[in-house]
């Protein structure tokens, strides 16, 4: 059995991923499937990069460790995958301990046979790309990738020898045309990188800690692209020492399906890797466009982002896998609103695909009560019908083969026009009155539960749930690809269950209005007046001293269940804090949080317990919260 290796870039974990994002894991899923289908035997890899100084600077922000933050993060990638029906076989995370000690066991051998070295950086660093960036790279003085700031940064580093192995991939890809697809992007990646000369690259960093440590220079993490791009080999069992049965197996792997955005690291950056490693390259590498929101790129601060678990919600999953799926074409970027969504639903899966099942199911129970006749009484339209099946089967293989997925769904709803055509050119309703006509009535409706058959078969890598329910509604047996190769499949005798609408029609303007009102700014609930305290000057406010601090421990007082006793760092001290909140937090809850202290609080001891200060909280009903600032300020800093 042939063996197909996929993959997907692995997800950061800065934040919960939008439809944009998740379009690749359906793209890589439905090719997985495909080639599963046609009998290969396929491992699909997906999962989720999970160090950097971008995600310590938002953990820090959020009172919280960078692992509590890529752990609860990691999670929802992991749901949103279930929610899409992904059918991956690993999911790796780069905080995996199998993958951190196989990273570092990478950088000591590219370190030990010299293409790894010692230097020092200065330049322009983007936090959100993890990239560095000359003078000259620079576009308007900010990021010439996302056009975000850019930080001057100067710091000790290991960098890897790229120039060193140009020439020899540069001489790769001419040598292996199809190793970068689209085409247009190997032109950009080898005119605009390969041949002006590559840097030698950065791959270590001493400015934050959150990352794999190098085990020989301790103040040394790994910097990400030797971290993250790793784990398409990590995964697989693969260390300096040792190469996995997995990785005999399934290396090099046939295909990694990437976003346009990273083609570089994969295309260069991996690959000089792989060389240095002395290990085969992948076959290819697909970068994929983006799903746009109308013409933009989404953004949270552009207020267009769409999440997949609200069209799920909405729609359901299938509606939401063929829209991705159709609408993205080969090598340009694709567009989702919600209004044209809902057109492309009602057009081709309620009426086109739904209308052509359940009408053809429901006449087979009408004329023949729910038996499949035999398929003997040839006539007019027949051959053309046929031959639309055969050839959609043969032209889906051709387009999946070439990764072409929006072109393989067009040839599988040729044969479901087609078979709309046949029932308008047969008329089965005007046959149905004329017993004479009941043979050819019977190979009229065999012929369509056959073509339903093959719609089904194909379907079930694109949107598996729908091709069940069809070849449910028909009973069909068989739904392998080896019974794509002829007509005829479907057995004469075989009851068909009662039809049910595969999707129910959508009312555009009524569900409009109500994604406007959902997304609409929901009103501030009307708060009720509160008792007052007596007023007081400023004179008596400024003698409150508040300071910003961070839960460095926390536990439950054993004689007392309302109390937490924390030890919270002010930046110049560290203090004993009481607070009565264990109803609302869990000890772990609170570490790592920062909060606001009232430092100058005399000290009382409750429960034989010292407390020096109090915390801020805010109530509501049954309801606390502890009071935290929402930037990432210097503990100590006094709020005012």
């Amino acid at each position: 059995m042939d063996k197909f290796y996929i993959t997907t870039a692995i997800a950061y974990t800065s934040r919960t991923p939008h439809i944009g994002n998740t379009y690749e894991i359906v793209l890589t899923d439905a090719i997985a499937r495909w080639n599963r289908f046609i009998g290969k035997d396929v491992f699909f890899l997906t999962g989720t990069d999970e160090h950097g100084q971008k995600i310590q600077e938002i953990a820090d922000a959020a009172g919280i460790t960078p692992q509590q933050h890529v752990d609860k993060i990691a999670g929802e990638i992991k749901k949103i995958a279930e929610m899409l029906n992904i059918s991956y076989d690993k999911f790796i995370r780069t905080t995996d301990d199998y993958h951190m000690k196989a990273v570092q066991g990478i950088f000591k051998r590219l370190y030990d046979q010299g293409d790894i070295y010692k230097s020092e950086y200065e330049g322009w660093y983007c936090t959100p790309c993890e990239s560095f960036w000359t003078e000259t790279q620079l576009k308007d003085g900010k990021c010439p990738d996302c056009g975000r700031e850019v930080k001057r940064t100067r710091e000790e580093a290991y960098f890897l020898k790229l120039s060193k192995y140009q020439d020899r991939l540069l001489k790769y890809i001419e040598d292996h045309p199809d190793f970068i697809q689209p085409e247009s992007r190997k032109k950009e990646m080898v005119n605009n990188f390969l041949k002006p000369g590559l840097q030698d690259l950065c791959v270590s960093r001493t400015s934050f800690t959150w990352g794999i440590p190098v085990e020989f220079d301790p103040g040394h993490v790994i910097y990400v692209w030797i971290d993250a791009l790793s784990n398409y080999i990590t995964a697989l069992g693969y260390t300096t020492g040792e190469k996995g049965e997995l990785y005999k197996k399934y290396w090099p792997a046939d295909v990694h399906i990437i976003g346009k955005d990273i083609l570089r690291f994969h295309t260069i950056y991996w690959p000089i890797m792989l060389m240095a490693l002395g290990e085969p390259l992948p076959k290819q590498v697909f970068g994929h466009p983006w799903m746009l929101f109308g013409e933009e790129k989404m953004s949270k601060s552009r207020g267009n982002v769409i999440y997949a678990s609200d069209l799920v919600s909405r729609f359901g999953v299938d509606a939401v896998r063929y829209y991705m799926l159709h609408e993205m074409p080969f090598a340009q970027d694709g567009a989702i609103t919600y209004d044209v969504f809902m057109s492309r639903y009602n057009s081709d899966l309620a009426n086109t695909l739904g209308n052509l099942v359940n009408r053809t199911v429901a006449m087979v129970n009408k004329y023949f009560d729910g038996l499949i006749q035999p398929g003997d009484v040839e006539g007019d339209f027949d051959a053309d019908l046929k031959n639309t099946a055969l050839a959609a089967a043969r032209n889906v293989t051709e387009s999946m083969k070439n990764l072409r997925v929006a072109d393989s769904l067009d040839h599988i709803w040729t044969v479901v026009n087609r078979a709309n055509k046949y029932i308008d050119e047969t008329t089965p309703w005007i046959l149905a009155k004329d017993d004479a006509q009941k043979g050819r009535l019977g190979t009229v409706l065999y012929n369509l539960i056959e073509c339903i058959r093959f719609i089904a078969a194909l379907l079930s890598s694109f949107i598996p749930e729908t091709s069940e329910r069809i070849a449910a509604q028909i009973n069909a047996s068989a739904l392998d690809y080896a019974s794509l190769g002829a007509f005829g499949a479907t057995k004469a005798g075989t009851k068909v269950a009662a039809g049910e609408p595969l999707f129910a029609r959508i009312d555009i303007e009524k569900t409009m209005k109500e994604i406007e009102a959902s997304m609409a700014a929901p009103e501030e609930p009307a708060v009720p007046e509160p008792e007052h305290k007596p007023e007081i000057d400023i004179e008596t406010f400024a003698k409150l001293e508040l300071r910003v601090g961070k839960v460095l421990e926390c536990e439950k007082v054993k004689r007392a269940k309302k109390l937490l006793k924390m030890q919270i760092d002010l930046g110049y001290e560290k203090r004993q804090v009481l607070s009565g909140i264990a109803q609302w937090y869990a000890p772990e809850e609170l570490v790592g949080k920062r909060v606001i202290v009232v430092a100058n609080l005399k000290t009382a001891m409750l429960c034989g317990e010292e407390s020096r200060g109090m915390i801020l909280c805010a109530s509501e009903g049954d309801q606390l919260t502890v009071v935290a600032p929402e930037a990432d300020i210097p503990l100590g800093s006094e709020v005012r």
